[in-house]
């Protein structure tokens, strides 16, 4: 898609009265009938800058959070496409996993339930009961899509409003058919090459969501806990004795373990001691991992309670006994160790359980046996949870799909570290975070995940003639054939009747976790294997925006995946957006109930204003949530079409104003960057008042300082330089030059005013655009035909040849001199256009030197019939007589 020609927008009249009133939904509307951002297909790989936009969970409503973050990769997005960049933005939809079918649960009332048949007339109750209602698979993904394209809506009307300059021809869901095809090519040929395997293993499990979770989504919670002391005896000899917080995992004890060199338990090393309760004798063994320092300096292992627990069976190669189902209770038989019948009565009583439940019963069992040495002493401890659940996590054995990291491969794990040496950081010291998450990896990336609403592995398993699965063989599908679901679709070389029957074939029943398929946003929204010519166009990205917290996640397995498939890295830069914070400085969060959603702050206080404060985070840094910003910003948009409008009255003003500077001429477009190339800039002769000069020799450097700091990705000092040198430009030169823009001291120096507002202005007006895309445009619209969208971004140098070797000072000692003036009048309570009978202006030489170049300026602006400059060897004084008051 090509965007419209810009000079077929006509300029419009000035209004009589500015208003921020309407204009969003006006040029959002304006935006998308002319194309203002949409992709050129036909523009070289050289000059595309291609942005890999992060999907947002589609899970009901945006939260001010996103705002803040998706403003910053707006910025620098609209930056790049002013520099002369055909820019690819492009927008996804997260809609798979499990904050969708959270979501679908509640809204719906209903639940999943893979056994209960699809039923094809099914509507969902108008209003939720209680209880909700077991649906089938299909009919549950039916409502999850259903629901996640009202949301997409939803966010797509809010982005609109906040004015995100993408090209919404160009957007995906992580659920829809080219996701799903990316997806599963992408596994199959991991799977080829030997990098997804399938395997049964200890896997941390969510017990309320039933299903596995990766290494990634861990997180520590502080927990109450206590430690118990118990007693294992041993034949001939004193009891040993333990402490654990883990007291109903005693069935699946396996060992008992201790320091190498703990010279406590070095007669104990190959020795034997029995469980409490359950009587199964167990080694005690030595291992590196057991901390001396810790409880009595012996632990149980048992099969699982920890990370800790499964390297130690690993790796000393213990049995396994099982006793946690994946519901989270005891399972209904006691491992096979358990033979003593007074052991297997033990079991009898907590099987079934829930595992709170069973700890009680268990240490009531070991205080009643004097196997329990005291009462249990209470603790704080961190618990290891399911970053999105509410239960604390357990381990245990599953089969699952995995893809190898780095975590038990040292050569991957350098290279996948090298990986993030190369990749340019924004801030530099967030590759930090990937570097300890790269050497903290501790085993493969677990994909495969037990829920209904993502994407299906597209694989197959035969059965034996005893109906039993041979994972050993798996059949996989043909890549012609994506997308598929191997729960409805059929293998090659078998029937639709030989489902589930023995000597015929099952589906993998699981689904791909969420990561898994958004670590290859680069290739679904790049066209990868299904547009050669777009992936040609925009492959390597160029940015990755996403917050901190996901380097772990998002753009890790992003990297593995690219460096398994293509051996690079899929973009060249990163820029890491920090947290928004409460008043109270903590995270906003859903979770926590503290978020602010967004919809309001942009009614209240427009969208320009609202990403005005967004802007005032940098990258990597945590920003406080404050309305107070977004009113500063609203004033200064309020203030830029004023001030727009009136200066645009001056550079009007006048006789020769057209030749000098006035709406659409050379002098108001070409030193600023907008307009033809081909128009030559203004001469210094055009600009003959050195204040004239001195403004632009100040203007170039803002925007040497401004086109710098977007370079290096710090958009909010190049907001700060701009607003800066705004405010000074209202404030102090308007003042100077306004009498002088009217014709008060001659045409020539009408004209050098005129041009010198004309550039200035526009040249705030493409300082300001990224940041307040509304307000510009509307402004921009009053004098240039197009959009300054689309205009180009400023060159110092060519602001800097018509300033004509301009010194900046000049306008330093001249608005000081000014403010010392006004602050006369200000103190002596008169109004500003009271007239000042002598003002005294003195300091040193070089100072007075500057402001005599601009002395009738200063006098006309002040008021001041009559002006002394006097060089003395002290700072800048002013010394005012005000005329007395008539009467």
């Amino acid at each position: 898609m090509v965007a419209t020609d810009s000079t077929e927008r006509p300029t419009r009249a000035v209004p009589a009265k500015p208003s921020l009133d309407g204009i969003e939904a006006r040029w959002s509307r304006d935006w998308q009938e002319h194309g203002t951002y949409s992709f050129d297909r036909s523009v070289p790989r050289e000059r595309v800058y291609s942005v890999d936009t992060p999907p947002p969970t589609v899970s009901g409503s945006l939260h001010v959070g996103h705002v803040f973050s998706y403003t910053h990769t707006d910025l620098i997005a609209r930056f790049q496409r002013m520099r002369g960049l055909e820019v690819f933005y492009p927008m996804g939809f997260d809609d798979n996993g499990l904050p969708t079918e959270r979501r679908v649960q509640n809204y719906y009332g209903v639940r999943c339930d893979p056994s209960v048949p699809y039923d094809p007339a099914f509507t969902p109750p108008a209003k939720p009961g209680k209880d909700q209602i077991p649906v089938s698979r299909r009919n549950f993904v039916e409502l999850c899509e259903q629901l996640t394209i009202e949301d997409e809506k939803g966010f797509e009307e809010l982005w609109r409003r906040l004015g995100l300059s993408v090209d919404w021809s160009y957007t995906y869901a992580t659920i829809d058919s080219r996701s799903r095809v990316v997806a599963q090519r992408a596994f199959l040929r991991n799977l080829a090459r030997g990098e997804a395997y399938l395997a049964e293993a200890p896997t941390l499990w969510d017990v309320t969501f039933r299903t596995a979770v990766a290494q990634a989504e861990l997180e520590d919670r502080e927990r109450p806990g206590a430690y118990h002391t118990l007693a294992f005896p041993r034949p001939g000899g004193e009891p040993v004795v333990i402490e654990t917080t883990r007291p109903e995992l005693l069935p699946a004890c396996v060992a008992l373990v201790a320091h190498p060199e703990d010279e406590r338990y070095q007669a104990l090393f190959g020795q034997t001691v029995r469980t409490p309760l359950f009587e199964v004798e167990v080694p005690v063994v030595a291992h590196r991992l057991a901390d001396p320092e810790k409880g009595s300096g012996i632990a149980m292992i048992c099969t699982f309670g920890d990370l800790t627990d499964v390297i130690w069976w690993r790796e000393l190669r213990l049995p396994a006994r099982a006793v946690i189902g994946r519901d989270g209770r005891l399972l209904p038989d006691a491992p096979d160790a358990i033979t003593a019948p007074a052991g297997r009565e033990h079991y009898t009583r907590v099987a079934g359980r829930t595992i709170a439940a069973a700890r009680v019963a268990v240490v009531e069992a070991l205080r009643e046996s004097g196997a329990l040495l005291g009462e249990p002493r209470a603790i704080t401890h961190p618990v290891k949870f399911y970053e999105k659940g509410d239960r604390p996590l357990e381990i245990v054995s599953t089969r699952q799909w995995y893809i190898r990291n780095g975590g038990r491969d040292e050569q991957l794990r350098e290279q996948v570290r090298g990986r993030g040496s190369e990749l340019r950081w924004h801030p530099e010291y967030m590759r930090v975070r990937y570097e300890n998450w790269v050497d903290g990896l501790n085993g493969d990336w677990l994909i495969s995940r037990q829920r209904f609403f993502g994407v299906p592995f597209p694989v197959w398993y035969p059965l034996d003639e005893a109906g039993d699965p041979r994972y050993d063989a798996p059949i996989v599908a043909d890549e012609s054939a994506l997308p598929i679901d191997p729960s409805s679709d059929v293998p090659p070389g078998y029937t639709a009747e030989q489902r589930g029957v023995p000597g015929g074939f099952m589906a993998d029943p699981d689904v791909m976790d969420t990561w898994a398929t958004s670590s290859l946003t680069p290739l679904i929204v790049s066209g990868w294997e299904s547009d050669p010519a777009l992936f040609g166009q925009v492959f390597p990205m160029n940015l990755r925006p996403q917050a901190h917290e996901i380097i772990r996640t998002w753009l890790f397995s992003t990297v593995l995946r690219s460096h398994a498939e293509f051996g690079a890295l899929p973009w060249s830069d990163a820029a890491i957006s920090g947290w928004i914070l409460d008043p109270d400085r903590k995270k906003m969060s859903k979770s926590k109930g503290n978020v602010v959603t967004p919809l309001g702050l942009l009614e209240q206080h427009g969208s320009d204003a609202v990403r005005y404060w967004a802007a005032s985070g940098r990258p990597g840094t945590d920003t406080a949530f404050d309305v107070g910003q977004m009113k500063t910003g609203r004033r200064l948009a309020i203030k830029i079409l004023n001030a727009s409008r009136f200066v645009l009255g001056l550079a009007e003003a006048g006789e020769g104003a057209d030749a000098a500077g006035g709406p659409g001429t050379a002098a108001a477009s070409s030193a600023a960057g907008p307009g033809s190339a081909s128009e030559p800039a203004p001469g210094p002769e055009a600009i003959t008042e050195e204040l004239d000069r001195a403004l632009l020799a100040e203007l170039a450097r803002v925007v040497a300082t401004a086109t710098e700091s977007f370079e290096g990705y710090d958009y909010t000092r190049a907001l700060e330089v701009t607003e800066t040198f705004f405010w000074r430009f209202c404030d102090d030169y308007v003042e100077l030059v306004k009498g002088r823009a009217y014709g008060a001291h001659g045409a020539a120096g009408a004209a050098s005013a005129q041009a010198t507002l004309s550039v200035a202005l526009s040249t705030l007006l493409t300082l300001f655009a990224p940041f307040l895309p509304f307000v510009t445009e509307e402004v921009w619209s009053w004098w240039q035909e197009g959009s300054v969208h689309r205009a180009s971004w400023p060159e110092a140098d060519r602001i800097r040849a018509v300033a004509g070797g301009g010194r900046p000072e000049l306008l330093d000692a001249v608005g000081a001199a000014l403010s010392a003036v006004r602050r006369a009048k200000s103190e002596a309570k008169v109004s500003m256009k009271a007239e000042v009978a002598t003002a005294r202006v003195s300091g040193d030489a070089a100072t007075v030197a500057l402001v005599e170049q601009a002395a009738a300026d200063l006098r006309s602006a002040g008021g001041i019939w009559e002006l002394t400059l006097a060089g003395t060897s002290g700072e800048l004084a002013v010394d005012v007589v005000l005329v007395p008051a008539a009467g």
